[in-house]
């Protein structure tokens, strides 16, 4: 029989709740402003904590985005497995993974492609980055699961494509040509560009 966790202590208690509002209150001034117009302090008042508490949790509003975007992007990556498991086409079910990551980039376009920008430039260091970069590498498992349920395609050029078509969605999301493309636009881009490279 599996062993139950401990519960959480009262700090740690404390603790997650702050992080809860941090997130909370970073995910809605986000949506609402866009990252560039929202200010720490801000962020730090909506969630009622103070400026300095903030920075225990993240140093910049780009780890702050980055941490929202990862819980949302996590979310979202769930969603489109669970869809893709009931598809058997195999382009729709690459496609449905790749509609929900868009969905949640696209949400607030700059903010999105803020978040893709710290993903690929900022800190290699910073926990919140390299947590967006696991969720890069869970999408292109992902995809690679449903690319060999095709019997054309073995583990090694699964793995391959997985990896260009994780490129095509992330580029086309974030190429500025596309900053203000509509969602279903970048989406039956992303459709065009995955069908060229599948076999046929």
């Amino acid at each position: 029989m599996p062993e139950s966790s401990p519960p959480l202590g009262r700090r740690e208690r404390n603790k997650q709740a702050k992080l809860d509002r941090i997130i909370a209150a970073a995910d809605e001034l986000f949506f609402d402003h866009g990252v560039d117009d929202v200010t720490t302090a801000q962020i730090a008042a909506k969630a009622d904590i103070g400026s300095g508490t903030l920075f225990l949790y993240a140093k910049s509003k780009g780890e702050l985005l980055l941490m929202v975007q990862n819980s949302s992007y996590a979310n979202s990556l769930v969603r489109g497995r669970t869809a893709a498991e009931k598809i058997p086409q195999t382009l729709e079910a690459v496609m449905a993974i790749l509609t929900e990551v868009v969905h949640c980039n696209r949400k607030q376009v700059e903010n999105g492609r803020t978040y893709l920008r710290e993903m690929v430039f900022g800190d290699p260091e910073e926990p919140h980055r390299r947590a967006a970069l696991e969720l890069s590498q869970q999408t292109q498992e992902a995809i690679a699961a449903v690319l060999q349920r095709d019997q054309l395609i073995d583990s090694s050029h699964a793995t391959t494509l997985a990896r260009v078509i994780s490129a095509i969605m992330f580029l086309t999301m974030a190429s500025s040509v596309n900053a203000t493309a509509g969602m279903e636009e970048i989406i039956q881009s992303i459709r065009g560009q995955v069908a060229a490279i599948l076999p046929q």
